[in-house]
């Protein structure tokens, strides 16, 4: 690929529009945006979701300081690189925990010969391994980085996978290298006793392939790296092949494969916003029901798991979240046609109403839910209430909640450390804005807390279902339109760029698109929260003892399929 200069600055300016919206409903201030960054945009952009500022490789770090420290951006959310003919970008997509439609995405081009980018990692860590992955799939270097090495691919490979010249089809020869202790001499006393210890790769419970660069000092956890990229399959290049209308809502489902409806969902909202589809509220109201009993099928299998990771405990626990999550997937089997990757979803709604006959159906789901808070409290009868349990979980793993926002962490890990923050509330969509229910929070910040939030939003699941199958009873025949008339093939216009993100069982999955006028995404991003939570992994079992470690893993409830995607 030949070399090109930087992009010109005055040619960034003309980008700007003089008609531009300055105040997007209840969304962040554009004016006073313009404002606070008159000093270093040198254009401006229009996505869909949010107002967009072009500025310079240099001045990121400066640029993403500004906007936490005085404009409370505390939340980096995603970091999008791609690559056009004529230049790079990498896009951070910035928001706020206690007020998320307050968003900002900043665009830094970067040409061809040279896509050197300063990094934000020293503002906010979870950056770190963003950029970690641009640099390793699309080749963007980011200048002051602490540590800009390969995170999916081995060191050894050649090329990144993502950019326009890398030959799909040339086979390669890995070499991998001894690992070595890392810990470094001054951190050792004169009694340490380090030893360098491979967890893994594995396949601990049913969180899928993982390998932790483990150091002790002693017992205790000295340093720990989770090394991931053994489940990588490539997703975001299979969705970008794919087609809008029909081919890529599928995929969504092997991303998080044990609370798959969510992901549908994440899907079909970014597509939405760039094609302009709108979805009818009878649809609406089957997404919220069916993406609940998702979430329920997420949380029996992490709380079932769990016990396994902390004390074993495989024929009672395990079995009785498998006991339930069965009877969820029943429902689901009936509801979509499928066992376990359901595609119910469609663009503009869903695939079709509730089974016949509906009141068999209803009443299916009636009998679980009036069967749950007993269940629940069996859990908690069994597990939460269990001195060994408690013993294992309460004060190990403390993630503190300024530490949680710096990794970008969210769902039940960042909820566990006492930040409300879920999109159902706060960034409403489908039909959560017209249901009454609560976002649970815990305060305790431990591996105890984590379990304690899953169990709750069990509860408060069932709430939101019991509502859906009572408005779906109600709602008159001639009214219940599952989907909207949406065109065979859709071509949105090029140019037309959004990210939009719905709340998984595991917490904000995102789904950033760019169009170019064909039938297929430019570049389709996808923002897991798996990859977030098991980011702040050493800040958690640091200083603790192996035994604490596997808890606190199995505590974040990740699923590879989700990390690696």
């Amino acid at each position: 690929m030949s070399e090109t200069s930087d992009p010109d600055p005055e040619a960034e300016r003309e980008r700007i529009d003089p008609e531009y919206d300055h105040q997007r409903g209840d969304g962040v201030d554009e004016a006073a945006l313009e404002t606070l960054l008159s000093e270093y945009a040198i254009g401006r952009d229009d996505h869909e979701n949010a107002p967009a500022f072009v500025i310079r490789p240099d001045d990121v770090q400066a640029v993403v300081r500004l906007l936490r420290e005085e404009a409370g951006f505390d939340h980096l959310s995603c970091l999008t690189p791609q690559q056009y003919e004529d230049r790079y970008e990498s896009i951070i997509h910035l928001t706020k925990y206690d007020q998320r439609t307050h968003e900002v995405t900043l665009i830094v081009p970067l040409p061809t010969g040279a896509p050197v980018c300063e990094s934000a990692a020293p503002v906010f860590r979870t950056a770190d391994w963003h950029e970690r992955e641009a640099f390793d799939l699309v080749g963007i270097e980011y200048a002051g980085h602490p540590n800009l090495t390969r995170i999916l691919l081995p060191e050894s490979w050649q090329g990144h996978p993502l950019t326009l010249e890398y030959d799909q089809d040339k086979p390669q020869v890995v070499s991998y290298t001894e690992h070595a202790n890392p810990l470094a001499e001054d951190q050792r006393d004169e009694e340490s006793e380090t030893m360098f210890l491979n967890i893994g790769p594995h396949h601990p419970a049913t969180h899928g392939v993982l390998h932790l660069e483990t150091v002790l000092d002693g017992e205790s956890v000295a340093a720990v790296e989770p090394d991931i990229g053994y489940l990588h399959r490539c997703e975001e290049q299979l969705c970008q092949q794919g087609t809008y209308r029909h081919q890529i809502i599928p995929y969504s489902n092997r991303w998080d494969y044990t609370a798959n409806l969510p992901n549908e969902w994440a899907v079909a909202r970014a597509i939405e916003d760039i094609a302009d589809i709108e979805v009818p509220a009878y649809a609406q109201v089957l997404r919220t029901m069916a993406t609940e009993f998702g979430r329920m099928l997420g949380h029996f299998l992490a709380v079932s798991t769990f016990a396994l990771d902390v004390y074993g405990d495989f024929t009672a626990i395990f079995q009785y979240g498998m006991r339930d999550r069965e009877v969820v997937q029943d429902i689901l089997e009936d509801l979509t046609g499928q066992r376990m990757m359901f595609y119910f979803f469609r663009l503009g709604g869903v695939c079709w109403d509730l089974p016949e006959p509906r009141a068999a159906f209803v009443e299916k789901c009636r009998d679980f839910l009036d069967e749950l808070p007993a269940k629940v409290d069996e859990y908690h009868s069994l597990l939460t209430g269990n001195e060994i349990f408690q013993r294992r979980t309460m004060g190990t793993g403390v993630l503190e909640p300024e530490v949680a926002k710096d990794y970008g962490c969210t769902g039940p890990v960042a909820r566990a450390s006492g930040i409300d923050y879920d999109l159902r509330q706060d960034d409403p969509y489908g039909y959560y804005d017209n249901l009454e229910w609560n976002v649970v929070t815990e305060d305790s910040c431990d591996n105890h807390a984590r379990v304690l939030v899953r169990l709750r939003e069990v509860e408060e699941s069932a709430k939101i279902i019991a509502q859906c199958l009572d408005l779906l009873e109600d709602w008159p025949e001639d009214e219940r339109t599952v989907q909207s008339n949406v065109p065979r093939t859709l071509k949105p216009d090029p140019g037309t760029e959004t990210y939009r993100a719905v709340e998984s069982a595991k917490g904000e999955l995102g789904v950033y698109i760019r169009a170019d006028g064909s039938n297929s995404p430019a570049r389709f991003k996808i923002r897991s929260p798996c990859f977030h939570n098991l980011s702040a992994l050493p800040e958690m079992a640091e200083g603790e003892y192996v035994a604490d470690l596997i808890a606190t893993l199995g505590s974040l409830d990740i699923v590879l399929g989700s990390v690696d995607r």
